[in-house]
């Protein structure tokens, strides 16, 4: 291997995380954390994503560990609390993990699982917090007709917004246009975060909304610039993080001209061990947006096993010729 790949491997420190609540099929998250002049950068694609893919999330990992931040505007974000696809009986347990949230974003569309499951879990949320804000998140999990007939279903909820309902930019114009009469607004995540022209699902007036995460646009001042050009409100969220990453997306919230929306960076509150004494959980409804260091012993005492490091250190180098 070459140089720079020694360099950043020896920069690199990986380590499992477990989770309170199951969550995109895994009980554990495994982040790379890397070591920089600025401080420390979090690169956490998922297992899945392919090298060309996972290079933007590296680059935005080095980005932050070397590179002073923008100027914040905030020192506070507000935050939702994020539900699993979890059975209703489930549901008061996880919500009890977010202190002071307003909003609760709900996943729905689970694989396996049925509309009835959706309408169930939303039933519970505003059954036990019937003043809660509740946007729904289906990542991309239905059809345009499968869409439409859980929005309506769903709507005497009083929806705050559907993020991501249909996977394809086309899907999303034609849902809003056949929604329009309902006034829940339509958010676009993945439509953003891993397609080749972020902004085309703006210039394509297929959503109100834009979901904007540091990591897979290629850093916060990517972020920022895509939002700007989208001349749409942004809600900043994360990819289940630990705090050295939801730090990152608490920065690019932080430095947001505006920030109508509360975020979803909550989501350590999903992990039972971090990488901090000081974990970046919910408090009050609002993480701060200041930078989070690693404690060097939970470094050590969430270290990944020696074939996962391995299996990132694998990655990092297929991931090199994209950067």
């Amino acid at each position: 291997m070459d140089l720079a790949y020694e360099r950043l491997a020896d920069r690199m420190h990986v380590v499992s995380l477990p989770l309170a609540t199951r969550f995109r099929g895994v009980e554990s998250r495994e982040v790379a954390l890397f070591s920089g002049a600025a401080g420390w950068g979090e690169w956490s694609p998922f297992l899945e994503y392919e090298p060309e893919e996972a290079a933007r999330w590296l680059r935005a990992a080095l980005e932050d560990a070397d590179l002073e931040r923008p100027a914040l505007l905030r020192s506070a974000v507000p935050v939702n609390a994020t539900l699993p696809a979890v059975a209703p009986s489930a549901v008061a347990e996880v919500l009890a993990r977010y202190d002071g949230c307003r909003t609760v974003k709900v996943k729905v569309a689970e694989r396996g699982q049925v509309l009835e499951d959706d309408v169930a879990r939303v039933t519970e949320v505003r059954a036990l917090l019937p003043d809660v804000r509740i946007r729904v998140d289906a990542n991309g999990g239905w059809g345009i007709d499968e869409a439409e007939t859980a929005v309506r279903a769903l709507e005497h909820f009083d929806l705050e917004y559907v993020e991501q309902p249909c996977a394809s930019v086309p899907e999303l114009a034609e849902l809003r246009s056949r929604l329009h009469r309902l006034a829940i607004p339509i958010a676009a995540d993945e439509s953003v975060r891993k397609a080749s022209d972020p902004l085309l699902v703006a210039r394509a007036g297929a959503a109100d909304v834009l979901v904007v995460k540091a990591q897979p646009l290629g850093g916060i001042r990517a972020a920022l610039a895509i939002v700007a050009e989208a001349g749409l409100p942004a809600v900043v969220s994360s990819a289940l993080d630990s705090s050295v990453g939801l730090s990152m997306g608490a920065a690019l919230a932080g430095a947001l001209p505006a920030l109508p929306y509360d975020c979803g960076l909550g989501t350590g509150a999903l992990l039972t061990a971090d990488v901090t004494a000081s974990p970046l959980v919910p408090v009050g409804g609002s993480i701060s947006a200041e930078r989070v260091a690693p404690d060097a012993a939970l470094l050590a005492e969430h270290a990944a096993a020696p074939e996962r490091v391995e299996h990132w250190r694998e990655r990092l180098a297929a991931c090199l010729p994209h950067l």
